[in-house]
């Protein structure tokens, strides 16, 4: 039957349709990257957004220590490299800092989780359990050790699908409420989860704790996070912490850390990772040297990472696979030239992608090749000289860092040069740390950084020199917005990736100062495997499947 709406309703009906996509901001048109290469564009910095980059306290109900003994706290999931196998990790027990502290017995306490499909729990793993030292050796200064750190691989799961668990040591009668989480889809070109949350640069000040409960409204089956996870480093053993610790704390005698913040990330954070996987790329903040030379120890110990399982000789890189996309996750801060072990391990894993089961090849590292902010400009030049022609020879499609603590959607580049072929890169350092935003952009005149000071320092060698061909040859910085940023914005938030298929992606960028469903930036990532073909060939390597 055929109905026709009064002149009043259709009205209405007009009028919530305004609102509605006024609200959202959908556009009537989403780009493409075959509409690209896109004019540069900088949206205008708002300078009220300056304020709230104010770490949480202490006293915050949200960051305290609500265990009782050795009751999980801190509870989180992650990925293997399959649908077929996760982590689970928690800490028990109270980690100390002082003077004189005495480790906690990581044997003393069992790594158990119970979990199924379905209550009762009927099947249980078992896995094992650590404690980190953060020591100092010099007067004054306060040494840390964790509680107990546990980590269990869950194997054997089907995917697509919700287990419910609990974790503990049921021997003492110390174990958690009953928590869930949702296993990836099989890998294949037609099958992938619904969204992907992309957040760098998180730390836990008022910003973050937004732009957290923005993600968290957009659903996502998976978080991944860029590097640069506390902040710990911007403070000192005594808890005086600084937006700028050199600024601050400048005749110091090793560079402190309050290593407290990382317990209070993981309280602050278990809302969301205990259901929702997380996987962890790390920063230059994660890297705390203390005595010995020792770094990376609060990342490497509290984090679960898919390291043996795809191969990697260390947890600061390894891959996996989520439905129809192979990750990799590579490491900045340890050694990636062509001799190094990173290299080499690199080469096996893009050579062992069979790119007709996962399409979509997606990199991750925390500082960006191609950024045009003043803030970290060419520092990871190094890098790029070493491992860019890898990657584009095997076709990679999308590359997400951080560490710019700003919004950059690059255009499709391969070495500095417009590339129908290249992989977009998509700088997301604006999880919402204490530093604040980077605002300056390297082609304003006068704000191009003098090269000497670009390098970092656990980077490597100096490798950013000036052009030698396109608009800014002879230049060290362009003098306008370069061609390879297509759209850059100083706003904290965070980004939704959702795969469609094997040829489109559908990326959406989120700030936080918008209601959460309104969309920041927004855009289709292609492919064109038949356009673009592979530079190298699959080889035959033994695959995930054989481990």
């Amino acid at each position: 039957m055929a109905f026709t709406l009064s002149p009043l309703l259709a009205a209405i009906a007009f009028l919530a349709l305004l609102e509605y996509y006024g609200t959202c901001r959908v556009r009537a048109h989403i780009a493409t990257t075959l509409d690209g290469p896109f004019n540069p564009l900088t949206v205008p910095f708002d300078v009220s957004l300056r304020g709230n980059a104010v770490d949480l306290p202490d006293s915050d109900a949200r960051v305290r220590r609500l265990a009782n003994g050795f009751e999980p706290e801190q509870i989180s999931v992650s990925l293997s490299v399959n649908y077929d196998s996760v982590w689970i990790s928690w800490i028990t027990g109270e980690a100390q800092i002082g003077y004189n502290i005495t480790a906690l017995d990581p044997k003393s306490v069992s790594s158990v989780v119970r979990f199924g499909t379905e209550r009762p729990l009927t099947l249980e793993a078992v896995g094992y359990s650590l404690v980190y030292n953060q020591l100092y050796p010099f007067e004054g200064l306060q040494n840390y050790t964790s509680g107990i750190i546990h980590h269990v691989r869950l194997t054997g799961l089907k995917p697509n699908t919700r287990y419910y668990y609990r974790c503990g040591d049921p021997s003492i009668k110390a174990m958690s409420g009953i928590h869930y989480f949702k296993t990836m889809p099989v890998s294949g070109p037609r099958s992938y989860p619904g969204r992907i949350a992309i957040v760098g640069d998180l730390g836990l000040t008022y910003n973050t704790t937004a732009t957290i409960s923005h993600l968290i409204k957009n659903e996502p089956d998976l978080v991944l996070l860029v590097g640069d996870v506390t902040y710990a480093n911007l403070y000192l053993t005594n808890g005086t912490g600084a937006d700028c610790y050199s600024c601050s704390f400048s005749n110091t005698p090793i560079h402190e850390t309050y290593q407290p913040r990382w317990d209070y990330w993981g309280r602050f954070m278990q809302k969301l990772v205990s259901k929702v996987p997380i996987m962890v790329v790390e920063g230059n903040h994660e890297i705390e040297e203390q005595v010995g030379k020792k770094a990376f120890e609060a990342y490497s110990s509290r984090f679960a990472f898919p390291s043996e399982e795809s191969r990697s000789s260390s947890k600061l890189y390894y891959s996996f696979n989520s439905g129809g996309i192979h990750f990799i996750m590579l490491g900045a801060y340890i050694a990636y030239n062509k001799s190094a072990d990173q290299y080499k391990w690199l080469e096996q894993d893009l050579a062992n992608v069979d790119r007709s089961v996962t399409p979509w090849l997606v990199a991750s590292w925390h500082p960006p090749w191609y950024s045009s902010y003043k803030a970290h400009y060419r520092e990871a030049e190094c890098m790029r000289v070493a491992m860019e022609e890898l990657l584009y020879s095997y076709g990679v499609d999308l590359v997400f860092n951080g560490h710019v603590h700003a919004y950059e959607r690059s255009n499709r580049v391969y070495n500095y040069t417009l590339d129908p072929c290249g992989p977009v890169y998509i700088t997301v350092g604006d999880g919402g740390n204490r530093e604040k935003m980077a605002i300056e952009h390297a082609d304003e005149p006068g704000k191009c950084p003098e090269p000497s000071s670009t390098p970092d320092e656990y980077m490597g060698g100096f490798c950013a020199t000036n052009f030698t061909s396109g608009s800014a040859a002879g230049k060290f910085c362009w003098d306008r917005q370069p061609d390879f940023s297509a759209l850059r914005e100083s706003s904290f938030g965070h980004g939704i990736l959702e795969v469609k298929n094997e040829t489109y992606a559908l990326w959406t960028w989120y700030r936080n100062q918008d209601t959460h469903n309104e969309v920041g930036d927004q855009i289709f990532i292609v492919r064109q495997p038949h356009s673009c073909p592979l530079l190298r060939k699959k080889v035959n390597q033994p695959s995930f499947s054989d481990i």
